[in-house]
């Protein structure tokens, strides 16, 4: 959900800049850690749910297409600890369409990783097409423990990475912001820029009716181009400073 009216009071001043700034601001500060600003960014630009953020493989990223598949999310279960589970719904299982920020931030990403499984060093002019990363490899994967090798397929632990991100928001001044609230925000920015509500519903996997129950209220004049490419473009803009 949204982040509740009294977190936003606490931010007065960003609040005169509205949602777009504050996400913007939030986000951008995230920019000195190399293990969370990337993951951020992307939630900021596409309202997944963590898990499902956690979840995705680098076989789910289409950067020609500019799109983000969701196929699985973690689930944190006391006999099995962290693994993969299918969306609870049809919703659940869809296909983002990525602002070009964001498909070049990952591309950015996969090539660092492309680079750590080749041992190629930054900077080295190869082709890295010809690097494969596997097909279990994670986008978003957990760092290793001590004595362990670096696993590509190793996922994050969801709680530790909600931890990670509520202490540099509250630095950052952003008390009270949880990570979920990133997936509201970006849903009412996108009723903000006037796109259809179901539109919005089933690119962040919600039912219609529900997500109208807790977006609406929030929602201001419409813009006259809704596509979905002119508004995520335009949002990311706003967030990623591109």
């Amino acid at each position: 959900m949204c982040p509740p009216l009294s977190v936003l009071r606490n931010l007065t001043k960003r609040q005169a800049n509205g949602l777009e700034e504050i996400l913007k601001s939030l986000v951008s500060g995230f920019k000195p850690s190399a293990t969370m600003y990337v993951p951020i960014a992307v939630d900021a630009s596409t309202g997944v749910r963590r898990n499902e953020l956690l979840a995705f493989r680098w076989t789910d990223f289409d950067a020609q297409a500019k799109t983000l598949r969701v196929e699985r999310a973690l689930e944190v279960t006391k006999k099995f600890g962290v693994r993969y589970k299918v969306p609870k719904t049809w919703r659940g299982k869809r296909t983002i369409a990525l602002d070009d920020g964001t498909a070049a931030l990952l591309t950015a990403e996969r090539e660092k990783h492309q680079r750590v499984l080749a041992g190629i060093p930054d900077g080295a002019v190869v082709d890295l097409s010809l690097v494969r990363l596997p097909d279990d490899a994670l986008i978003f994967p957990g760092a290793p423990g001590p004595g362990e090798s670096f696993d590509f397929a190793k996922p994050r632990d969801p709680s530790a990475f909600s931890k990670s991100f509520r202490r540099g928001a509250d630095a950052l001044g952003f008390v009270g912001f949880e990570f979920h609230h990133l997936r509201g925000t970006h849903a009412t920015l996108l009723l903000d820029k006037g796109m259809p509500v179901h539109t919005v519903a089933e690119r962040i996997g919600d039912d219609p009716a529900v997500l109208l129950r807790n977006y609406a209220k929030r929602k201001r004049k419409q813009t006259a181009d809704t596509s979905v490419a002119t508004v995520i473009n335009a949002i990311s803009a706003g967030i990623l400073g591109s």
